[in-house]
């Protein structure tokens, strides 16, 4: 009899545990368009694989009535579990106790998965939906923050750190999803700011909703914040499912082998005519990405922030990569301060984690202008240009057309070390475009010409003749080889089973000085 009672008492607790706030709040959480905090992490992970960390934690405030008020779990579910059969630490917020709200130990349960997911070189991610800092505890809260934050900060580049924004996250919370290495948000139901709209209001006199000033829209494609946008908690979880098997496990290991696939016959039959004759005409450089790696394998991340550089997770011959591409389709592709931070910060995390890079480059080079310059294109663009610089893994370059100026060396050209750089017979390697270059080179021969016009035109034709063309590059070596466009795919596999195995290093530091 002892022993029954003692099994009901548990079995009780887990209901507790499970129920978080109440049928009450868990109804309420669903009518706006939320999941609880269990039915997410059940989503995320493989069914049946969630192991439990912390079920039965409790605070220890005793202060504005908070003795009365003690529920299982204290606003956090934590544990581990598996992902398509591989191992994820995860927790996930409980905004039905006590708003999501940190307290002390709530961080001490966070920060005890973040320790085992280093320890054990596994992934973490966290499901943030919390009303922040609990108020009730003051600085023991907010020394609870600090602890989540530091251990971000050691864990970066050692294992993949994944952020959804399920609910709220404002003041102090938002700067740990900062700090990781991916940020998913929801349409209406999540938000991100470090002020809300009543402290906007009071300061500045601005009146802004919550979702204009920090929902998903805002987040995916003005500020940058956010690398995803996603319709629903269901949607987001199964992104974060689809991001996963694009990654390893950590800084140690390779992502894992899928089984290859040819590309897409549609975007691959043209890719001998994508690039137009005109050189001011667009295309989009996405069809050629889809052209070339295997079939619907093209995972765009950053897709509505700074469109004019195009970023995201492929597979080439069932081999994981990152792919880096200029869009002709926006701004000409040229690089301005977004694309160049939001190029940089892929690259970094790709090098990180052992993923190579493919980059797809049509440049005309940087975007001038007065909002540029003093918006610090030297040093965002420079950014960019260490990235490349330091990455040590496999680097492959395909230049389509335009390859003009500084922006030809920073997309990942030979003389950073690019392993493998190959050209379509439409691109133009050059200092600039044939117009600007005429102009500038025979400006006194034009101007004293008796025909200027066709002057001007006999010039541009012999600069492009000479220069707007590969086998200038090609014939110094900084171009490995010119191919036809359908070639493409099968020059990078064949380059790459070899360069998978590439070892370099760079020189004994402390820690670089990238350009902030």
């Amino acid at each position: 009899m002892e022993q029954n009672k003692k099994f009901e008492k548990l079995t009780q607790l887990r209901k507790e545990a499970r129920l978080g706030g109440g049928k009450e709040r868990i109804e309420k959480q669903h009518k706006s368009g939320k999941l609880t905090a269990y039915e997410r992490v059940d989503l995320l992970l493989d069914k049946g694989s969630f192991e439990e960390i912390g079920a039965f934690v409790r605070h220890r405030c005793r202060d504005f009535g908070l003795d009365k008020q003690s529920i299982p779990g204290d606003g956090v579910v934590t544990g581990f579990g598996k992902i398509n059969g591989r191992p994820v630490y995860v927790f996930s917020q409980d905004f039905t106790v006590f708003g999501g709200s940190l307290s002390e130990t709530h961080a001490e349960k966070i920060c005890k998965i973040m320790d085992l997911a280093v320890k054990n070189g596994v992934p973490v991610i966290g499901l943030n939906d919390s009303g922040g800092a609990r108020i009730q505890e003051g600085v023991a809260s907010l020394g609870g923050y600090a602890e989540v934050f530091w251990r971000n900060s050691m864990a970066s580049g050692v294992v993949p750190q994944i952020s959804a924004i399920m609910g709220p996250c404002a003041g102090g919370a938002v700067y740990s999803p900062a700090i990781t290495d991916f940020i998913f948000m929801v349409k209406d139901t999540s938000f991100m700011f470090v002020t809300g709209p009543n402290v906007v209001k009071t300061v500045t006199h601005e009146e802004v909703t919550s979702e204009d000033l920090g929902g998903a829209s805002a987040h995916s494609s003005k500020s940058g914040v956010a690398h995803f946008a996603t319709d629903n908690d269901a949607d987001c979880l199964a992104r974060i499912r689809m991001l996963m098997s694009y990654l390893p496990q950590n800084c140690e290991e390779k992502a894992p082998l899928q089984p290859a696939r040819d590309p897409d016959p549609k975007f691959a039959e043209k890719l001998d005519t994508i690039v137009p004759d005109n050189p001011n005409k667009p295309y989009d450089i996405k069809d050629v990405i889809r052209g070339v790696v295997d079939a619907d394998t093209f995972y765009e991340v950053h897709e509505n922030y700074a469109d004019n550089i195009v970023v995201g997770f492929a597979r080439l011959g069932g081999r994981s990569v990152g792919i880096v591409g200029n869009q002709p389709l926006s701004l000409a592709g040229c690089l301005d301060n977004d694309a160049s931070v939001k190029g940089a910060r892929f690259v970094r995390f790709c090098d990180a984690f052992n993923i190579p890079l493919v980059v797809f480059e049509d440049v005309p080079g940087f975007l001038p202008g007065t909002d540029q310059e003093w918006g610090g294109i030297i040093k965002h663009g420079a950014k960019l240009l260490y990235a490349f610089c330091e990455a040590t893994v496999p680097k492959m370059t395909v230049i389509t057309r335009k390859a003009y100026g500084g922006a030809y060396d920073v997309m990942n050209s030979k003389h950073i070390r690019a392993d493998y750089n190959i050209a379509w017979p439409s691109a133009e390697i050059a200092v600039m475009g044939t117009k600007g270059a005429v102009e500038i080179i025979f400006r006194r021969d034009i101007k004293n010409a008796a025909d200027p016009e066709a002057t001007q035109k006999r010039l541009e034709d012999e600069y492009e003749e000479t220069f707007a063309n590969p086998y200038r590059a090609a014939g110094r070596g900084y171009i490995d080889d010119v191919i036809f466009p359908n070639e493409t795919r099968s020059k990078l596999l064949r380059a790459f089973d070899l360069i998978q195995t590439k070892a370099d290093s760079v020189p004994r530091k402390k820690h670089d000085n990238l350009p902030l």
